[in-house]
């Protein structure tokens, strides 16, 4: 496999493909996000333990079962979910998903960014004046593992992986010591309130672009059988962990920020190593996505490149105050983000019966008006709805996209024989 381009325009070939514990540990390593710790602490602080295990349960097992529908497809047609938009929206009109995951990842890379320079700064008593330049060293220096390609992300997530994980079980025994045990955490009142609903949303949202574009690796996988196993080991496993581990601290310490945690819990040191590893980790597959989203806009092969952009403009957009938007931009991801893949799997089920023909074969139009429009009722549904957005988002975009293809079907003669 090239790790120069890797195949940005077309399928994966079949030689060279992963197995099971090589995209596991990628997706793994993924999921393993400080921002969806963040999260799970603004959950944490508004539930009671019982209350939070139920709402982190049923959001990741919907995240799962979303991301290895994805993965399905992706391993079957070697197509990551920027190229599956071509059949789904058009030549050009694939570019609405473009911009929009690549806006997604975008926002996801200038956040991390902005977190861990800020964080620095708080946990080593630096300058507030060195911020700015810890944003571009570190927005840079993330995207080292993302230009390598593949072999980078594969290399560090089985080092950091595990790492994380022992310090996440680390804090989390602490905190348990701390509270009493669990009928000291049974005890705890949350001092906040959020709905059931917003609660299911925000932890879809806090993945819901990644499970859209983890078809960048899931493409990859031997089989599809190993692409949905390694999706719901990785969702549920990885982000589980990290929404229950960021909520079951909150509860304890009535603290949404897990770095603000570990120092309480007297591990500075090890907040310190552990944001700086769990970040490099996230970054790197994050702003692979990105560039994976602009080659495909723009209809380029070089990667390398547009990931240096994708990370230049990302550090501007750090500086620029993202650290102050997670919630409202997980909110709006959740509604924006996944009638994208109710689009896509409609599309391959309905239109393509589970076979997508050869991409540089087919004919494809500029634009299919039909999953554009299904797209757009999606979203707005979704952003519209009291109820789980996520869900409503992918259920609204694929009925609609199956009715509008019914109604074209069946309308499409008369209107051609009647001369409009």
């Amino acid at each position: 496999m090239s790790a120069q381009n890797e195949f940005p325009l077309s399928e994966a070939p079949k030689e060279g493909r992963k197995g099971l514990l090589s995209i596991s540990m990628v997706l793994f390593s993924f999921t393993f996000f400080t921002g969806t710790m963040f999260a799970g602490g603004k959950i944490g602080v508004a539930f009671n333990i019982v209350d939070m295990l139920w709402v982190a349960i049923i959001g990741n097992v919907l995240l799962a079962t979303y991301a290895a529908a994805l993965a399905l497809i992706a391993a079957r047609s070697g197509l990551n979910s920027v190229l599956m938009g071509r059949f789904c929206f058009g030549e050009h009109g694939s570019k609405l998903s473009d911009f929009l995951l690549g806006f997604a990842e975008l926002g996801w890379y200038a956040w991390g960014t902005a977190t861990v320079a800020i964080a620095l700064v708080k946990l080593l008593a630096l300058p507030e004046s060195v911020t700015s330049l810890l944003m571009v060293l570190f927005g840079l220096g993330f995207c080292l593992t993302a230009i390598v390609g593949y072999k980078g992300l594969d290399a560090l997530s089985r080092i950091s992986v595990p790492l994380m994980f022992v310090m996440l079980i680390v804090s989390m025994w602490i905190a348990t010591h701390d509270v009493g045990g669990w009928q000291g955490l049974a005890k705890r009142v949350p001092d906040q309130t959020m709905s059931f609903s917003a609660a299911i949303t925000m932890v879809f949202g806090t993945f819901a672009s990644g499970a859209t574009q983890a078809t960048n690796w899931t493409r990859l996988a031997r089989s599809g059988r190993i692409a949905v196993s390694a999706s719901f080991i990785s969702f549920l496993g990885g982000n589980g962990l990290m929404i229950i581990s960021g909520a079951y601290c909150a509860i304890v310490y009535k603290q949404a920020d897990i770095v603000a945690v570990m120092m309480l819990q007297g591990l500075s040191i090890a907040a310190v190593i552990m944001l700086c590893l769990n970040l490099w980790t996230i970054q790197g597959p994050t702003i692979y996505n990105v560039s994976a989203a602009a080659c495909h806009l723009l209809r380029s092969e070089r990667r390398r490149t547009l990931t240096l952009i994708g990370a230049a403009i990302s550090i501007v957009l750090a500086i620029g105050g993202m650290y102050e938007m997670l919630i409202p931009f997980l909110i709006l991801l959740g509604s924006i983000i996944p009638p994208i893949g109710g689009v896509i799997m409609a599309d391959y089920v309905f239109r393509y019966r589970g076979q997508y023909p050869s991409l540089h074969s087919t004919t494809l139009p500029r634009f299919n008006y039909i999953g554009l429009s299904a797209y757009a009722i999606g979203a707005v549904l979704a952003y519209l709805s009291p109820w789980i957005a996520p869900l409503v988002g992918i259920a609204a975009s694929a009925g609609s996209y199956v009715l509008l293809s019914v109604l074209a079907k069946r309308f499409a003669p008369a209107l051609a024989l009647s001369g409009e």
